[in-house]
């Protein structure tokens, strides 16, 4: 006695060896023995062996007409007997019944199972939509594989165009592009970011990662084309009798702060800090105010910027030459001997003389020519003043406490796609002068915000921690009671948001935000969590830039100083890096690195310890000549 049956989802045959009623112990073609329930069993046989039975079955299987049977089966919940019965007019055999259950158990779409040897027949409305779904499948198959065809070729298939971005950054794992681009990877022993730049898809690598930003920082500015909405203007405001003048960097468009100096009669100086004052044509809430908020500070990275304000915006406050521009300015009367006389913020317009720029002042304003007796420039004798000053405020601040040392920066300048990378020099006079000046700004505002209880976001220090907080205290690290970014309103909302209550606070206008309102606690806790993204960001395209710098002059051996253990930083680039070959050396230690694999796409590179920088090498370096 033969047996038909199913076990675990599988149509099986088998020679009886014993029958226990409720089991059978059964002998599959291939030898093996095993325990079966009685229940499972479909059908039981004596002819035709059972060596065989499986493959002529699927073959008496694979001739009926699966439409047909599907015709042939009752609406209703049927035993595979009857149908079989129905579909040959007449009592099947084992193979022809075993063909039948093959095919009912192999076409789901058309039937579904009821039970054990029982089914029924899917509804027409599911089948259609059921069948569709297959073909809808099979075409997308045919798809698929003719994009792993071009993409194995080299070839980005021109559907890839519109949705590059969404592959690169944010792809859709169920999508045919994203399984054609992952299995075309694979076969090629690629990342799908390295194929997409093989087939010709990445533009730049430089553009891969800020388009990386842009779309997943940015994804307003990138879906809409809708002009930005303009900027107020402000109401009639008094003119200023000052003449004032900004000190910036060439590149530097959001012109946020400009200074003056006037000669009074009683022989006192009163000095003027100028800032840009958006917060008049920007009121908290705007449309303008939207946007603000929703990028929280201009985006800076070596060859552009993502700026917090529409250009619209930017052009209407900068502080732009040749033009009256609404500002928040704090005037301080000065004697002779730098002491204070009164202290005043006004919101006014005032009249920007000349916008300074450090690569043309830097050779008339400097150490050096601070000793003359004067400076050969129009606003010598006022940057003269104001340098005064500035010493006089940083004794203030600082009393005997020795300057730390300061790391060096780097500026970077792009041009024509090479890059230029030279040490900045901090603590020269015109550093000093801005940052004092900044400083005290910052610092009165603060203390007049903190005296008069008015709402504001601080910067604070203590403990060697800076972080920002809605109630006033000192900032150790500067040396001053209280201090407010406020001088930057153009660049960052935290200054935006600051100068609208020192605007208010001077004018005697209720303030927009009260203290402790919980608008400034959001603002604080979105700008701190934002600031540190684009911070990162701005590392990381430096990274890119000096690993640009080192294939561009083709660079591969360079000096470095050893921090703690194989940790080492680049003598002339801002770039630190693990170099494991490194041995265990002092602190301070330099070494020589032979440097290969530039990445520019994952921003690695590998460096291998070369040698110590001998006395001799160190000598001939600052002689000029390269080790």
């Amino acid at each position: 006695m033969n047996v038909f049956y199913e076990e675990e989802g599988t149509l099986k045959v088998g020679a009886v060896l014993a029958d226990n009623n409720t089991s059978l112990q059964v002998e599959a073609p291939h030898g093996k023995r095993s325990k079966i329930k009685s229940a499972a069993v479909l059908f039981r046989f004596e002819q035709p062996g059972i060596n065989d039975f499986i493959a002529t079955a699927h073959a008496a299987a694979d001739e009926i007409d699966l439409d047909f049977l599907w015709e042939c089966a009752s609406k209703d919940e049927f035993e595979y007997e009857a149908l079989a019965r129905e579909y040959y007019g007449r009592t099947p055999g084992p193979i022809e019944a075993a063909g039948v259950l093959t095919r009912l158990h192999g076409a789901p779409m058309y039937f579904y199972k009821r039970g054990r040897g029982r089914y029924k027949a899917a509804p027409d409305e599911a089948l259609k939509a059921a069948l569709a779904s297959v073909e809808r499948k099979k075409q997308q198959a045919l798809v698929r594989d003719a994009y792993i065809a071009q993409l194995a070729q080299g070839r980005l298939p021109p559907e890839f165009g519109p949705m590059l971005e969404v592959l690169l950054y944010k792809p859709d794992r169920n999508s045919i592009e994203w399984k054609a681009l992952e299995d075309a990877a694979a076969a090629c022993k690629l990342t799908p970011v390295r194929l997409i730049e093989r087939c010709g898809g990445m533009p730049s690598t430089h553009d891969y990662h800020l388009n990386r930003f842009v779309f997943e920082h940015f994804p307003r500015e990138a879906q809409s084309d809708a002009p930005a909405p303009a900027a107020q203007a402000p109401e009639a405001l008094p003119l200023s009798d000052a003449v004032a003048f900004s000190i910036d960097d060439a590149s530097t468009t959001e012109i946020d702060d400009a200074f003056s100096v006037t000669e009074l009669p009683n022989g006192n100086a009163r000095i003027g800090i100028h800032i840009a004052a958006p917060a008049l044509g920007v009121p908290a809430q705007s449309a303008l105010d939207e946007i603000a908020r929703e990028r929280l500070s201009t985006v800076y990275f070596p060859g552009g910027k993502i700026t917090m304000l529409p250009p619209t915006a930017i052009e209407r406050y900068t502080l732009c030459a040749g033009t009256r521009c609404p500002a928040v300015s704090l005037y301080v009367e000065l004697t002779p001997a730098d002491e204070v006389v009164t202290t005043e913020t006004r919101v006014e317009s005032v009249q920007i003389a000349e916008n300074l720029r450090h690569e043309t002042l830097e050779p008339l304003f400097n150490e050096s020519t601070l000793g003359q007796a004067s400076i050969e420039h129009p606003f010598g004798a006022q940057l003269k003043r104001l340098w005064q000053w500035a010493l006089q405020l940083e004794r203030s601040r600082r009393g005997d406490a020795p300057e730390g040392e300061q790391r060096a920066e780097y500026s970077f300048r792009v041009h024509d796609d090479r890059i230029e990378i030279t040490r900045r020099h901090r603590g020269t006079p015109i550093d000093k002068l801005v940052s004092e000046l900044m400083i005290h700004v910052n610092s009165t505002w603060g203390r007049q915000l903190a005296e008069s209880e008015t709402g504001a976001i601080y910067r604070v220090q203590g403990g060697g921690k800076v972080r920002m907080s809605t109630v006033p205290s000192a900032h150790v690290g500067l040396g001053v009671e209280q201090y407010v970014w406020a001088s930057s309103p153009l660049r960052r909302y935290i200054d935006l948001v600051n100068q609208r209550q020192i605007a208010a606070l001077a004018s005697g206008s209720p303030p927009p935000y009260t203290a402790g309102d919980e608008t400034l606690l959001a603002v604080m806790r979105e700008f701190e969590s934002t600031y540190e993204v684009y911070s990162d960001f701005q590392r990381s395209m430096e990274r890119y830039w000096c690993l640009r710098w080192l294939l561009q002059e083709n660079v591969s051996r360079v000096t470095a100083t050893v921090l703690r253990e194989n940790l080492v930083r680049f003598d002339e680039l801002p770039l630190v890096a693990r170099v494991p070959s490194v041995p265990a050396l002092k602190s301070g230690t330099r070494v020589v690195l032979d440097l290969s694999q530039i990445d520019l796409l994952e921003l690695t590179f590998h460096a291998e310890f070369a040698t110590l920088l001998s006395p001799v090498d160190e000598e001939r370096e600052t002689e000029g000549f390269p080790p």
